[in-house]
């Protein structure tokens, strides 16, 4: 039997520096998705481990993660924002979702949204975001300076996928 979801809730991991432990930051962001979904939706997990032979974030957020939804998915692969996007995109087109709700800082959404949106420009799905509570200065600047990435991330992206 395969789910049907009218939307896909997109959580985005944040690194533990291959400690093994789930980052404040993350847990923030989990604790945040957990508090909105319901159980008809699917979540997307998604982050690797940046340190070898760690958990990956997506495996962390997983173990700490109980509430009941339509599909959980895991994705241990996705290094970058637009990693995410992409890997979680067969997921919003296989369950058929008209809506995914992007799990990520404050500081991180903008960037985020502009990915998924880029990438599901052509599907009529829309993206939102919603974003726990608390802003960082640093990570504020480090954003701007990824924004000028983001185009070369999204053609190198696309390149990948016409290939397959």
């Amino acid at each position: 039997m395969s789910v049907r979801a009218e939307r896909v809730v997109v959580v985005l991991g944040y690194s533990d520096d291959g400690e093994g432990v789930l980052h404040p930051v993350c847990a923030a962001r989990l604790e945040t998705a957990a508090s909105i979904v319901s159980g008809a939706d699917v979540v997307v997990l998604s982050g690797w481990a940046r340190a070898g032979g760690a958990r990956s974030e997506a495996e962390l957020m997983a173990e700490a993660w109980h509430t009941p939804v339509a599909d959980l998915v895991v994705d241990p692969d996705a290094r970058t924002t637009v990693g995410n996007a992409v890997n979680a995109l067969n997921d919003v087109l296989r369950v058929g979702a008209k809506e995914v709700l992007v799990v990520t800082s404050s500081w991180h959404a903008p960037r985020a949204k502009a990915a998924f949106r880029w990438l599901l420009r052509h599907t009529g799905v829309r993206v939102r975001s919603v974003s726990p509570p608390g802003a960082s200065a640093r990570a504020s600047a480090r954003e701007l300076a990824l924004w000028p990435l983001l185009p070369l991330q999204l053609w190198r992206a696309q390149r990948r996928s016409w290939a397959i």
